[in-house]
């Protein structure tokens, strides 16, 4: 079964079934666009923020002169002063204008925007404010920052905010980085933490959330190079998720127009994805080049210099010019090119919108014989090896013969470098069944010649081949496969 014919219902329902997502607070009747992720999710999801914490900060790809990429990370605090927001725009102007339905077994809330592309709750299905019996207030602005109160008191001055994005504590750490790790430009600061948006109606599952993990990196260059960059980070992420599974046709780079662009934007490229919810692509990420705008902020509000001294420049300048006078020469090293506020490039990317994008990916829907050679229906998850939550199962075939004890210690042993499970329960089709519908790549059933001849069965999870492989090597085979 291809995404783009997927039943989101179907995929809902094994998510719940196999501990991948579950509604938060669900023995409550659950709240709106919010969403717990179960063993199986948990693990999904933090492969995911490890492999691109591994292929983006650690191991980023060379620049598009084949030079090394200096990246380092911060992990910066939900709450910051007030005036962070301030400065951002966001207390101003991060506010939507809203449409109210005063409609009974409606009460719908709506952004003006997307009226039209919005489905009216009531049946017969229509977009909101098509239906005759609609009754919509006027529009009226809705600030999507989460508010509480810092301290014992709940008054204008404990006012605080929970952040709606991880890259302003980024901005404002910027000197306090370059400083402490001796960083030279261009290099980028990444992080991947919580965000809150008081979203005026989530929905999809979990593609539109109140509450949101970003994977984020900002990237800080000389002006001159800007353009160069943002086209290496455009072209950068938009292959990273080709290689993690993520079908190529339906991962769509988009250069938004003019007219959509943000008012600090010099241009941004919506990295997209065919999600089956919906007949147009919907964001995955977006690679943006902010200019100057989000540093020269923070240096008008907070006063604080956060320009960039190009030491290097400095040095290898010829001073003769300043005939040895050390005012000159001290005003030029406050002005460019030696002096300047760095330009921004901004990968953002979704931890949970690639989840949900890599649980779409990988549902299938096949037919494979069971041990009398009967065709039966197959769910299996094709997650790619780095990302499944499982990496392998331990199978002894049957629990006497001491095919348990060595299945045992094979579990062991596989456990010190993956997350594995033993698995003697039921009948080994059963098993596989289990293992298919969590998306385990590689099953590894021990058997009597193992116990004769030390050699195990491991089978793949997509291919369904089996082939035999020496108990000695397995922990090597499986490290090899996954990595």
């Amino acid at each position: 079964m291809s995404s783009a014919k997927l039943d989101m219902e179907k995929l809902v329902a094994l998510c719940r079934r196999r501990g991948f997502i579950f509604q938060s607070s669900e023995i409550y009747g659950g709240i709106n666009g919010f969403w717990d992720y179960g063993p199986m999710g948990v693990e999904l999801k933090k492969n995911i923020k490890d492999v691109w914490w591994n292929d983006m900060v650690r191991n980023p790809p060379p620049g598009p002169d084949g030079q090394e990429i200096t990246m380092v990370g911060v992990d910066c605090s939900l709450i910051m002063n007030p005036r962070v927001w301030e400065a951002s725009g966001h207390v101003g102007g991060f506010s939507d204008p809203m449409i109210d339905c005063k409609t009974e077994g409606c009460k719908g809330r709506f952004r003006a925007d997307q009226l039209k592309s919005t489905p009216c709750p009531l049946k017969p299905s229509k977009c909101a404010g098509e239906f005759e019996k609609c009754q919509l207030t006027e529009p009226r602005v809705f600030n999507l920052m989460f508010k509480t109160y810092v301290g014992a008191l709940e008054d204008a001055s404990a006012v605080a905010y929970l952040r709606p994005e991880t890259a302003q504590g980024i901005f404002a750490n910027f000197k306090n980085v370059s400083d402490s790790s001796r960083v030279k430009l261009p290099f980028g600061i990444a992080q991947i933490g919580k965000a809150f948006r008081n979203e005026i109606n989530p929905r999809n599952y979990t593609f539109r959330s109140r509450e949101f993990e970003q994977m984020e990196i900002e990237f800080f260059c000389h002006p001159d190079e800007s353009m160069k960059w943002y086209q290496y980070w455009r072209d950068v992420r938009k292959n990273w998720y080709s290689t993690l599974g993520l079908n190529s046709d339906r991962v769509l780079p988009r250069e938004q127009g003019k007219e959509e662009l943000a008012h600090y934007s010099i241009g941004t490229t919506d990295i997209e994805y065919m999600f089956p919810f919906s007949d147009e692509p919907q964001e995955l990420e977006g690679v943006a080049h902010r200019g100057a705008y989000d540093l020269t902020q923070h240096m008008t509000h907070s006063g604080k210099d956060l320009a960039y001294f190009d030491e290097l420049a400095w040095q290898k300048a010829d001073k003769s010019v300043y005939g040895g006078d050390k005012k000159k020469e001290q005003a030029a090293k406050q002005s460019p090119p030696y002096k300047f506020v760095p330009h921004v490039i901004e990968p953002s990317a979704g931890a949970d919108r690639f989840t949900l994008a890599v649980l779409c990916e990988a549902y299938h829907e096949d037919k494979v014989a069971d041990a009398s050679g009967k065709q039966e229906e197959r769910v299996v998850m094709r997650f790619h090896p780095r990302l499944a939550p499982v990496k392998a199962a331990i199978f002894p075939l049957v629990n006497k013969d001491g095919m348990p004890e060595i299945a045992e210690r094979l579990y062991r042993e596989l456990k010190r470098d993956f997350n594995v499970q033993y698995d003697d329960g039921g009948a080994i089709g059963r098993r596989y069944r289990r293992q298919d519908e969590i998306g385990t790549p590689y099953c590894i059933t021990i058997d009597g010649d193992t116990v004769c001849g030390g050699s195990v069965t491991i089978r793949d999870r997509d291919t369904l081949e089996q082939r035999r492989v020496q108990l000695s090597d397995v922990v090597g085979e499986i490290r090899k496969m996954v990595k």
